[in-house]
């Protein structure tokens, strides 16, 4: 009696254990053909994307008095967060070259008795200015959405030094040579024993080319400041196209003398207008 009653119990639990294997089979067999189930999400949720965090673009810069190339690094903010994203803080790294003109010079040319035309020159100037410059600073979000395809506002500074490029004008023309005798076609720049001559229509054929005069080329320090607006009207997070306007002003060590009868000036001031394009990361 007590061996039959422990057969039966014994069979009893080989027939539970049995069915209880069978139910963890097939809740396995749900899971794996079911990928939406909270198991398999946890196993295949992607990890999120790394925070956006710099930029790089370049652009061109209409000035006033001239013209530029420039190129921007920027860095979030550490502090920004999951903000990040957004670019509502920024540190701005830039190095710009450009050119200063006198608002007066104009290119002009004439014709030759034969009836050629001369090449262009700028009457009266006698020295281009280029300038170098590097700046840090900021731009900050001061309006609108920054979501992609919405246009936002942005207040922007830099400043920093300024490399000031001083190259003599050259000009094809008739002078007497080394200030006495007779009159020979030489490629002259500007100086006390040529300028009745340097400043004569009469005697000048036409420019000499934008290269004569680079070994001349001095180097003037200074320093430089600029501020304004940005206009973001890129599509994504990841693009950068933007418009920019604000002012610039420059001080150097010494006066520059672009034009003949100037005394020249230390300082420069200028509106500006500019287009950048690059990319984030």
């Amino acid at each position: 009696m007590f061996a039959a009653r422990k057969i039966k119990m014994y069979t009893l639990f080989v027939v539970l254990t049995g069915l209880a294997m069978n139910d963890i089979q097939a809740q396995t067999t749900i899971i794996a053909s079911n990928p939406t189930s909270p198991a398999t999400v946890r196993k295949i949720l992607p990890k999120k994307p790394k925070p956006l965090s710099r930029e790089l673009s370049a652009g061109y810069r209409l000035n006033s008095d001239g013209w530029s190339i420039f190129v921007d690094k920027g860095y979030v903010r550490s502090d920004e967060g999951k903000l990040s994203d957004l670019f509502y803080n920024l540190r701005i790294i830039q190095l710009e070259l450009g050119e200063h003109k006198d608002a007066r010079q104009h290119k002009k040319k004439y014709e030759d008795i034969a009836g050629n035309q001369t090449k262009p020159f700028v009457y009266g100037k006698i020295n281009n200015f280029y300038t170098f410059k590097m700046g840090y600073g900021f731009r900050r979000l001061i309006a609108g959405k920054p979501e992609p395809g919405t246009v936002s506002i942005h207040w922007f500074g830099t400043g920093g030094l300024a490399l000031g490029m001083e190259k003599p004008y050259y000009i094809e023309g008739f002078a007497p040579q080394d200030g006495v005798g007779p009159l020979v076609q030489q490629t002259m720049k500007y100086s006390e024993t040529n300028k009745d001559y340097f400043l004569d229509d009469r005697y000048i054929i036409g420019g000499s080319g934008f290269t004569k005069g680079f070994d001349e080329m001095q180097f003037v320090p200074g320093l430089h400041v600029k501020t304004g607006l940005h206009f973001d009207f890129a599509a994504t997070k990841k693009t950068v196209l933007a418009v920019e306007t604000g002012i610039n002003a420059e001080l150097y060590s010494r006066k520059i003398q672009i034009m003949a009868r100037d005394e020249g000036k230390q300082y420069f001031v200028n509106i500006f207008a500019s287009f950048q394009f690059g990319k984030r990361w």
